[in-house]
């Protein structure tokens, strides 16, 4: 936790620019390190899934490929929505019921481009950016509901945020997701999907090659361009976010990490 406090005053001191494009190579040196020499690829399933996403648009940078390969079999797939996606506090009421819906409708467009049902689509409109500070009481309803959606649509695979993903609300998401499985008693294979690993935790201070030793890559070459679309349907994000960053997600494959049960 200090050595994270300690690198966003350092971040804080870095003209923007030349952050970006620092972020922008390290993120690009350990893609190209993964794909090349640091991963197994990752063999197709008929497994259903349920993804878990913190805002609305991190389930399609994160796996949206491997959303669109599912549903194109006709294999179910559910996404559950964690936040209203409503950003900052700081906006008026009006606003932010604006942004929210904005960010729904969205997100129903970028699912049903690869593929999936409007009735498939969840929304547990929990504060965005506030996921991490839950008390008690409020964690447990989360979790709750949670586990009560996977005891419904009893899904084969779970896809999560990486645990070390350097967002709260997405470190956040991972655990409330882990803590469900484990009320609801299912047996699942639980994948992680990286969106800020890369771009924000520098590597041997934050992110160990341990960490990145066991990823799994998934060609999405057949629906890149499905998945490329479902990301331009963000676009009242995609103005806010670095350009390079967004070039990530727009490759060929995606990075995955099995957790061990």
């Amino acid at each position: 936790m200090k050595i994270k406090l300690y690198l966003q005053q350092l971040q804080k001191l870095v003209p923007g620019v030349f952050l970006e494009r620092m972020q922008y190579i390290h993120s690009s040196l350990i893609m190209r390190w993964i794909l090349l020499r640091g991963s197994q690829p990752l063999t197709f399933n008929q497994k259903s899934a349920m993804v878990f996403s913190p805002h609305q648009d991190d389930e399609t940078f994160g796996c949206g490929g491997m959303i669109a390969c599912k549903c194109e079999q006709g294999i179910p797939v559910i996404v559950v929505f964690i936040t209203n996606g409503q950003g900052s506090g700081d906006i008026d009421t009006e606003s932010s019921n604006k942004i929210i819906q904005i960010r729904k409708q969205e997100a129903i467009k970028a699912l049903n481009i690869l593929g999936v049902q409007t009735s498939a689509i969840h929304f547990l409109d929990k504060a965005d950016g506030g996921l991490q500070a839950l008390k008690t009481a409020e964690k447990q309803e989360v979790i709750a509901q949670i586990s009560e959606l996977l005891q419904h649509y009893q899904p084969e695979e779970v896809y999560v945020p990486h645990s070390k993903d350097c967002h709260r609300d997405h470190e956040a998401t991972y655990h409330l997701v882990k803590t469900a499985i484990q009320q609801a008693n299912i047996k699942v294979d639980l994948l992680q999907y990286p969106i800020w690993l890369f771009w924000r935790s520098p590597l041997f201070i934050m992110l160990k090659l341990s960490d990145i030793a066991a990823a799994y890559s998934f060609s999405i070459t057949s629906v890149q361009q499905k998945k490329n679309q479902a990301i331009a349907a963000y676009t009242s994000q995609l103005t806010s976010l670095p350009h390079g960053f967004v070039n990530r997600f727009l490759g060929a494959y995606e990075i995955f990490f099995k957790v061990e049960s």
